[in-house]
């Protein structure tokens, strides 16, 4: 075996695992998805511990699940992102998997430590589409994310340049001290994507890695995702394989487009904080929906540049509309609520993403052609982000009606939302081609992806010992 990789056997093993992943519908609300947990604790005692590992900010305990005592140490955690719970049916397949078939735990020689939801006050927000996530606009009017100042995977501790950030919410301490305890050689954030193909995202290039991350949705039958990354910071690995979203990159390049920078980013990511126990992390990025153009590498006759300078004015306007929205009724708003905090850090930032692609659409180097895939990723952004946002001010206005408490002003703006909302919702709906991917095929990404990424680091050479470079 070459330094690294993955031999071909064992390969073929964790693909086959992939794809006898059983039918599956919907996600699991919280307290289904943790008494499950407990079940599973409750029936192999000698081979699961749970213990706490912090409490939410509304006063939920939060639980760790391990399985197994193997000297390698392996952390997953889902719920991350609240509106992203394909991990939490991963995290289920795993644990059954690993107390069902000893071969599998023995095999890993690893000590699995599962966290099964690390938001559950965020996730509460989202459960009502969960029973049926098929329909994107359903999915978009009763969609909750978070403000980024109160996302768990963007609030670990940033310091660089002018950016400071140390405002840790209780569930990212949670995170950190299980970091520093377990100190993980492979550490898997659950996160997912809405529409497209699969992608994913590594802390560093690991000899065997990509070949395998490949070869996982091609037998499962799931494109590639290689349109527009998340941002023009993030640098690729491979077709469709980033390293990991840093917000110190993201601080670089927004400072060099001109802008202010330190205002613009928050806290550091769960990758960026283990790296000194020099844990490798793996994102593995997976959408609800896929489009056949999602993989079409086909140039085009547009003009990238021209293309970014769209969705960048696209943004701009979305920004401006929304923001005209929330101003005219923020005076008479009285609910502090989830979906108003949210609106009130999004918003603006959908005005501040678009002009930073209006200023990257006029850099040296955009002038080619644009690939069908592009075309179409940087035109989904844009419809995605006006649902996102739009429902979520729909949500945040809607708190005050249904509460009995909305003025007069309240109630017409929410109107007037409601009506500019259907419009996107409208052009939303005209695109064509969607298809709604089986959930357990993309349960199968994520559980092969992380079988993958633990056989190839078992080929560096055994299992990481404590301590590390920070």
């Amino acid at each position: 075996m070459s330094h690294g990789t993955l031999p071909a056997g064992s390969l073929e093993d964790v693909l086959e695992r992939a794809r006898r992943v059983p039918p599956m519908s919907g996600f699991p609300p919280v307290d289904e998805l943790l008494a499950w947990f407990g079940t599973l604790a409750a029936d192999h005692p000698r081979l699961v511990t749970e213990r706490r590992i912090g409490t939410s900010r509304l006063g939920e305990p939060i639980p760790m699940f391990s399985i197994g005592s193997g000297q390698r140490s392996h952390l997953l955690f889902a719920g991350v992102h609240p509106n992203e719970p394909i991990g939490f049916r991963t995290l289920q397949h795993l644990a059954a998997e690993l107390v069902a078939d000893p071969d599998l735990l023995a095999t890993s020689g690893a000590t699995w430590h599962l966290v099964p939801c690390i938001d559950p006050d965020g996730t509460r927000l989202n459960e009502s589409w969960f029973a049926d996530p098929s329909d994107r606009t359903a999915y978009s009017r009763r969609f909750y994310r978070p403000a980024p100042a109160e996302q768990v995977e963007w609030t670990f501790p940033f310091a660089y340049k002018d950016a400071y950030f140390d405002d840790v919410i209780p569930e990212t301490q949670a995170l950190m001290r299980v970091i520093d305890d377990v100190r993980p050689e492979l550490m898997v954030s659950l996160h997912n994507a809405e529409l497209g193909g699969v992608y994913y995202y590594l802390s560093e290039e690991v000899p065997g890695a990509v070949e395998a991350l490949h070869a996982v949705p091609r037998t499962l039958g799931l494109p590639l995702d290689v349109g527009e990354p998340e941002s023009p910071a993030i640098r690729s690995i491979a077709p469709a394989v980033f390293h990991m979203s840093s917000t110190r990159d993201e601080y670089d390049y927004l400072e060099q487009l001109g802008m202010a920078a330190a205002t613009m980013v928050g806290g550091e990511s769960s990758s960026a904080y283990a790296r000194r126990h020099g844990t490798v992390s793996l994102v593995a990025e997976l959408p609800y929906w896929s489009h056949p153009l999602a993989d079409d590498t086909t140039p085009t006759s547009a003009d990238y540049a021209d293309v970014v300078r769209a969705k960048g004015e696209r943004l701009v306007d979305l920004g401006a509309t929304l923001t005209a929205l929330l101003e005219d009724a923020r005076p008479h708003l009285t609910l502090r609520s989830p979906f108003l905090r949210a609106s009130e850090a999004f918003v603006p930032m959908m005005g501040e993403s678009g002009r930073a692609e209006l200023l990257r659409a006029e850099r040296p180097g955009l002038r080619r052609a644009a690939t069908a895939a592009e075309v179409f990723s940087n035109e989904d952004v844009v419809r995605c982000f006006r649902l996102r946002f739009g429902g979520m001010l729909l949500r945040a206005l809607d708190a005050e009606v249904h509460a009995g408490i909305a003025t007069a002003r309240v109630r017409r703006v929410a109107d007037r939302a409601r009506a500019v909302y259907d419009d996107w919702v409208a052009e939303a709906d005209s695109l064509t081609g969607l298809a709604v991917l089986p959930v357990e095929k993309l349960v199968g990404v994520q559980y092969g992806a992380t079988l993958a990424m633990s056989r190839v680091l078992a080929g560096r050479g055994g299992p990481a010992t404590a301590g590390g470079a920070s």
